[in-house]
């Protein structure tokens, strides 16, 4: 991989939001990723600080970055992860180019302002700053910025941790995505911290029937199967499960709101009554259901070969996502109870999560939003994606999604992911990054 010898601008800690143009601006769309030259950006930025760091690529042009920067040792290290690899944004209607790293309106628009390039930025503009001013810290923090997380994170964490998990020694707590972004519910801002997440649990599944002629009429056959899937999977939800993260969350959004909210959040940890509220007109449906329900959808279909040919066989495949403790296993158990057996069902892909969470640094964290915005209340939290996290959960390491945006409540962070205008406030970079800078310095075990 070549390196830049172009000067870096060192100054940029103190202007996080326009080192998040300059992020956005490598196009490194995965796949294929072609993070080489935005890595680079990063060695030589952090190089001209004076900064040691080290490149690991367990393939040509898909590099990953460490840095290292001494504490006091009084505290385990602390590492920061994040990913440079962003999603597609192809076939997407946006209104600024999303390579361009536009400041419109007090805006910062692009792909990856918040998956995850907006973290990265913070990140790093934090640990710039404790190098400048020579901050104590309590212990070494640890810089991974890595390669491939949005395809599968096989080039990049997962990587780091089998091949060089002596990078990672000692460390007990890692901040990484998703978390700390404001959550407007009934007139309150909360900043959810993620403490677990799902696992992933892809499926494939296939229907068969009898094939035959497209000219005459088939009933009962592999697509009259599969329409029954899709349609029961459309209409019904698995089975309800009350877990310890969800419980805690849920309690606090209930004991924070008003009424009617918060009776009708509080309705939910009873299952008997858990689908009649996600079902209620205008409800936060799509943060609570995920969290409460191993869940599935049907996302890729395969079948047959030529339109006169009736096909005999479909083949679908499905994105489950196991809550912690759960196996593929009850996955197929309570899929079938739904659909039926006129399915086989096979798992194509299951990757194993963390079942507790470690929450020992939380109220570290929940304390540095607070004093970032008084009226905010931070909360724990499960997210129905994986991240990184679950590859450095094997370590030991505890990974909480702590990236901190005061975000306005006509921007939904959970529904802007991944999707056309993806955009970040100029001063939520600035308050992440003050939120970051608190976090490595305050004491830890």
């Amino acid at each position: 991989m070549s390196i830049s010898s172009t000067p870096a601008d060192t100054t940029l800690y103190q202007r996080p939001a326009e080192l998040l143009q300059h992020l956005i601006r490598f196009d490194t769309t995965n796949p294929p990723g072609d993070e080489a030259a935005c890595i680079a950006y990063i060695h030589n930025l952090l190089t001209e600080m004076g900064f040691q760091t080290m490149l690991f690529e367990s393939s040509p042009g898909r590099p990953n970055l460490i840095a290292r920067l001494q504490g006091s040792g009084k505290a385990s290290p602390l590492l920061l992860q994040g990913h440079i690899d962003v999603v597609t944004a192809e076939k997407q209607d946006w209104q600024h180019p999303p390579f361009s790293g536009a400041e419109i309106d007090g805006y910062i628009w692009g792909r990856g302002t918040l998956d995850m390039k907006g973290g990265v930025a913070m990140m790093l503009a934090a640990l710039m700053r404790a190098k400048v001013e020579g901050a104590a810290l309590p212990g070494d923090v640890i810089l991974a910025v890595v390669s491939d997380e949005e395809v599968g994170g096989e080039c990049g964490a997962h990587f780091l941790v089998e091949q060089h998990p002596d990078l990672f020694k000692d460390v007990r707590y890692a901040l990484g995505e998703i978390g700390g972004f404001t959550l407007h519910l009934g007139g309150k801002r909360f900043y959810p911290i993620q403490v677990l997440e799902k696992q992933m649990c892809w499926l494939r599944g296939v229907v068969r029937g009898p094939g035959g002629h497209g000219s005459i009429p088939m009933r009962g056959g592999s697509v009259a199967k599969l329409g029954h899937v899709i349609q029961r999977l459309d209409q019904q939800r698995l089975p309800t499960h009350i877990t310890p993260v969800p419980r805690q969350m849920i309690e606090a959004i209930a004991n924070a709101s008003s009424e009617p909210l918060s009776t009708q959040v509080r309705q939910l940890l009873d299952p008997t009554q858990t689908n009649r509220i996600l079902d209620q007109p205008g409800f936060y449906r799509q943060l609570f259901e995920p969290v409460l329900h191993n869940t599935v959808n049907l996302t890729l279909l395969r079948g047959g070969e030529k339109v006169n040919v009736i096909p005999g066989e479909i083949v679908v495949e499905l994105d489950g996502r196991l809550l912690p403790g759960f196996s593929p296993e009850d996955m197929l158990h309570e899929l079938h109870d739904v659909v039926g057996h006129d399915i086989e069902f096979e798992v194509l892909k299951y990757g194993k999560g963390q079942t507790e969470a470690d929450m020992s640094l939380y109220e570290t964290l929940a304390a540095i939003l607070r004093e970032a915005d008084p009226e905010g209340i931070p909360i724990p939290i499960m997210m129905p994606v994986v991240t990184d996290g679950r590859f450095f959960s094997t370590l030991g390491i505890q990974t909480y999604g702590f990236l901190p945006m005061n975000l306005p409540e006509g921007l939904n962070y959970l529904e802007a992911l991944h999707a056309a205008d993806e955009r970040i406030p100029v001063a939520a970079m600035e308050f992440g990054t003050r939120a970051m800078y608190e976090a490595i310095r305050r004491p830890r075990a």
